[in-house]
């Protein structure tokens, strides 16, 4: 779709804006928006809501996940069309959408902030703070290391705004445009999910040996892999693996994450601004081919081998081979086989904790199946060269999701600032 720019532009008040259009205006954050302050004392509601990556959505008040109030009182009640933003962490978190339009009424922590709009449309606000949120403006203001803003920090925002017969066209032409991304990113994400259960089911054929029909097995007392191949062993975890808790140094400046449950990454910190007592706090050492495993989200496969030398966050349990019995990235793929079937339950303290979380205490006397070294290798190889069409689709695809979101955030940039004249589109 082609756009046209106004004929006619003047500056702008706000330097991340520069230009908008003559016939536009701008007024100060507090001129249009109005914070909302109703607590919810007496429990007057109990619908929980959150900010997750940019939309409000619903929690069970029964069974939250995360740290929980003393009492859901302390909440505030938010209504539909209020914009509701999360302007805490600022200085770690530069990677978050902190704001998103409320669908329904509701109540949300009081830690973040709740306005409802005055003179423009509640649409087009959220477009326009979204726009804000993707240009990273909310994180130049307060200066210094400052953690979070209040409604006050952001009172003399500028905001820019036609008048609202236009407020409407650009709202009704961004929904329709933006669904339409969405639809597409939708489609692509299923797609990837059906690669990496594909990924998953042959892996799981390949560590447990039925990958070949003309195999003898033998029966074991291994719940999910009641057959193995003559041949294989048995041994508990805590023969193959060792728990490692090392302290880090100032030269450890990799840390290791995970992504999409699946990959191992590393990536540099951030280090202006923190001392090395301030930035460590809580990190253990990584060597590589140690065998991670992320305490919360091991259920969701978030199960690895590190590629380097680093650091990580206490979250993580950092495992250790005891020997070259145990071929750590063979391990990698068995347990997350063991996610996959749900089995990996077992290696929590208890199912009913409300975030369950993996504990070598519990993955210690757990029986796994044990080929011999040269064969774990072989079925490593086997996978990886079998499954490298599939990721290498799955990185392709997921680059394309990532244009596609930067398109979407481009589009509604331009839009709510009065780059293009989204009237004449098609």
């Amino acid at each position: 779709m082609s756009y046209r720019r106004p004929a006619e532009m003047k500056p702008a008040k706000a330097p991340w804006i520069e230009e908008i259009p003559a016939h536009w205006e701008e007024r100060p954050f507090f001129a249009v928006a109005k914070e909302r302050r109703a607590k919810n004392i007496g429990m007057k509601e109990d619908n929980l809501l959150s900010l997750s990556y940019g939309n409000i959505v619903r929690k069970d008040i029964n069974t939250p996940n995360g740290l929980l109030p003393e009492s859901f009182e302390t909440y505030q009640i938010v209504e539909p069309n209020d914009v509701v933003f999360r302007l805490t962490d600022l200085q770690n978190d530069k990677r978050s959408l902190r704001s998103a339009i409320c669908p329904e009424r509701g109540i949300i922590t009081s830690a973040y902030l709740s306005v409802r709009s005055e003179g423009v449309l509640p649409g087009f606000i959220n477009y326009l703070m979204r726009a804000y949120d993707v240009q990273k403006v909310f994180y130049s203001m307060g200066g210094g290391m400052r953690q979070s803003l209040g409604f006050e920090d952001l009172r003399r925002m500028s905001v820019v705004a036609p008048d609202l017969d236009e407020q409407d066209g650009i709202v009704r032409h961004l929904d329709r445009e933006t669904g339409r991304i969405d639809g597409l990113i939708e489609k692509k994400t299923r797609f990837i999910a059906l690669l990496k259960e594909k990924i998953l089911g042959f892996a799981d054929s390949c560590v447990t040996g039925r990958d070949d029909s003309q195999r003898a097995l033998k029966n074991i007392d291994i719940p999910w892999a009641p057959q193995i191949p003559e041949g294989w062993t048995v041994r508990k975890g805590k023969h193959l693996f060792e728990e490692m808790a090392r302290p880090v140094g100032p030269e450890d400046e990799i840390i290791t994450a995970f992504r999409d449950g699946q990959v191992c990454l590393r990536s540099k910190r951030r280090t202006e601004g923190y001392t090395f007592a301030e930035k460590e706090v809580g990190y253990q050492r990584i060597l590589k081919g140690d065998l991670i495993i992320h305490t919360m989200d091991a259920f969701a496969g978030a199960i690895g081998v590190s590629e380097d030398d680093g650091k990580a966050t206490g979250e993580y349990a950092v495992c250790k081979p005891r020997s070259d019995e145990a071929v750590p990235e063979y391990y990698a793929y068995l347990l997350r086989c063991m996610a996959r079937r749900n089995y990996i339950y077992v290696l929590c303290p208890s199912v009913r904790e409300r975030a369950p979380r993996f504990r070598f205490v519990r993955f210690a006397p757990v029986k796994l199946p044990v080929p011999p070294r040269e064969e774990q290798l072989e079925i490593v190889d086997r996978i990886e060269r079998a499954t490298a069409r599939m990721k290498n689709l799955i990185a392709q695809t997921e680059r394309s999701i990532d244009l596609l979101r930067e398109k979407r955030s481009a589009l509604i940039t331009a839009a709510v600032t009065g780059k293009i004249d989204v009237r004449a589109a098609a």
